[in-house]
C-alpha cells in the first residue's frame, strides 16, 4: 500500500469515527431549493423532482424545484455559486455538462 492510499483510508476511518459526534444543529429548519439548470419536464427534472419527494418524507422539510435553463446551464449555476453556503441551495446536473481533467 502507497502512502497516499494509506492516508487517504486513515482520513476516511477518522471522518467516520467522527461522524456521529459531528451533528447539525436543526438542519434542514427552512426551505431547500433544488436548482435544475434544463426546461421543465425533461430527464433531470422528473429526476430531481422525484428525488425531492423522498428527501422531503425523510427529511420533514420542503424542497423547491427551480428550473433555470438557459446558456448551456451556466444560468442554474450562477445561480447557486451565488447563494449562501449554507446547505439550502443544491443543484443537480447531468455529466454531459461536467468537464474531467486527468
Amino acid at each position: 500500500m502507497d502512502r497516499r492510499t494509506l492516508l487517504t483510508a486513515l482520513a476516511a476511518t477518522a471522518a467516520t469515527g467522527a461522524a456521529p459526534l459531528v451533528r447539525a444543529q436543526n438542519y434542514p429548519d427552512q426551505l431547500i431549493k433544488w436548482v435544475v439548470p434544463y426546461p421543465a419536464g425533461g430527464g433531470t427534472d422528473v429526476i430531481a423532482r422525484t428525488l425531492a419527494e423522498a428527501m422531503r418524507q425523510g427529511l420533514g422539510q420542503q424542497i423547491v424545484i427551480d428550473n433555470r435553463p438557459g446558456a448551456s446551464t451556466n444560468i442554474g449555476a450562477d445561480l447557486v455559486a451565488k447563494s449562501r453556503p449554507d446547505g439550502y441551495t443544491i443543484m443537480s446536473a447531468d455529466n454531459a455538462v461536467l468537464a474531467f481533467n486527468e
